[in-house]
């Protein structure tokens, strides 16, 4: 039986009007409101994005890290150097410099230094004896000049580090045939050795004995053997 039209319009109103009221309490109602307050509150404090930054290159030398350093060896010749004696105890091999044969000094000649940071990787057979000279005069036989000491367990108790004949280590720092760094420090009459970067010696000459000459290594005897690789000078006056 189809309802009358009359009473289908008072109806469809009332269905209009609860639905409005809903909508008004849904809009009002204190537990929306705080769930919407908590995102904005949310929103407004969370992070923005981090800052872009810039990444590092790791390839990248420190400005001025090697600034006035001079490679003494090419790792092919000995160019640039000389023997002031027998220079048959001197070869290259496999890019190291070295000393294996009856005494002989080799002497960097392309210049002379007065004030020096001078540093070589080693690697010594035991038993062997060598030395790093600096501010030498070329010569032959033993060279006048100042000598960081390059020895592990030869006969001679003079171990590495020592500045021969005037800061004696007798302790063996470094073991028989492993590398290890060696640094020289000479500026005015202070001397410093570095033994794998840490100091053995600080030593001021009140002598000022040697005051400028060659870079010069030493092979000391038939029964040594040494090896040289990446040696550095940088001049420091």
């Amino acid at each position: 039986m189809m309802m009358k039209p009359t009473l289908a319009l008072p109806l469809l109103a009332l269905v209009f009007l609860a639905l409005g009221c809903s909508s008004e309490v849904s809009d009002n109602d204190p537990a929306v409101a705080t769930e919407e307050t908590k995102k904005e509150t949310a929103a407004e404090s969370s992070p923005s994005s981090a800052p872009s930054v810039e990444p590092v290159d790791s390839t990248k030398t420190p400005e001025g890290d090697d600034e006035g350093w001079i490679t003494l060896f090419d790792g092919v010749s000995l160019d640039g150097w000389k023997a002031n004696e027998h220079p048959e105890s001197w070869s290259v091999e496999d890019g190291m410099i070295v000393g294996h044969g009856v005494r002989s000094h080799l002497f960097y000649m392309d210049r002379e230094f007065t004030d020096v940071e001078f540093k070589a990787e080693i690697w010594l057979r035991k038993g062997s004896n060598s030395g790093m000279y600096f501010r030498t005069e070329f010569g032959p036989a033993w060279p006048k000049g100042y000598e960081a000491q390059v020895n592990n367990s030869h006969g001679d108790p003079v171990r590495t580090g020592s500045l021969y004949n005037m800061v004696k280590i007798t302790e063996q720092l470094i073991d028989d045939e492993t590398w290890w760094e060696q640094t020289v420090i000479c500026k005015g009459n202070h001397i410093v050795i570095k033994v794998n970067d840490e100091v053995v010696v600080d030593f001021v000459d009140e002598n000022n004995t040697y005051k400028k000459g060659y870079l010069a290594l030493q092979q000391h005897d038939p029964g040594s053997e040494v090896h040289y690789r990446n040696l550095m000078a940088r001049p420091l006056n």
